[in-house]
This record gives structure tokens, sequence and C-alpha cells, in this order.
């Protein structure tokens, strides 16, 4: 494959992971739902639950960033620029 061709791939593949749901970013990391869910010291079916909700506080979010390995970071995106959220952090409080 071409440079060019690589490069377009490359970009495509960062636009997807980009855009991925709690269950593919858990895929991706490499955990079942069972495994996580332990990991959380929660039962699968909330995970489940969880998972699939589109409203959750900040807080349950960036735990469950967090056991995957993760650190979640919220991004405003303003017409003037992108400003990221500080007032999430530990340090902030």
């Amino acid at each position: 494959m071409d440079s060019t061709r690589v490069k377009r791939a490359k970009a495509r593949a960062k636009e997807v992971m980009a855009e991925m749901l709690l269950a593919e970013i858990r895929k991706e990391a490499g955990f079942t739902q069972q495994d996580l869910a332990k990991k959380l010291g929660m039962k699968q079916p909330s995970l489940s639950k969880l998972e699939s909700q589109d409203d959750m506080q900040i807080s349950t979010l960036k735990r469950l960033i967090k056991a995957l390995g993760g650190k979640l970071e919220i991004v405003v995106h303003m017409p003037s620029g992108d400003i990221r959220v500080g007032q999430f952090e530990p340090s902030c409080h």
C-alpha cells in the first residue's frame, strides 16, 4: 500500500475511534462486560444498563473510563475554539 493510502487509512481509523460508544471503547480496551463489571465492583447487568444509557453522571463516566485505563476529559467546542473543562479534575476542587 502506498504512503498516501496508508495516511488516509490511519486518518479514517482515527475518525472512527473518535466517535465510539462506551461498549466499543470497552471492547477496544480488551474487556468483556463481565471483566469490567468485576473490576468496578458491580454485576454485569448493571454495567450493561450503564453502557446503554444516554445520560449519566460525570463521576460515573469518569470511574468507568478510569477502570478501562483511560482518562476522561470534557471539551467544549465553541465558535471561538475548543475549551477543555477542568472543573471535574481532582485538583480543581
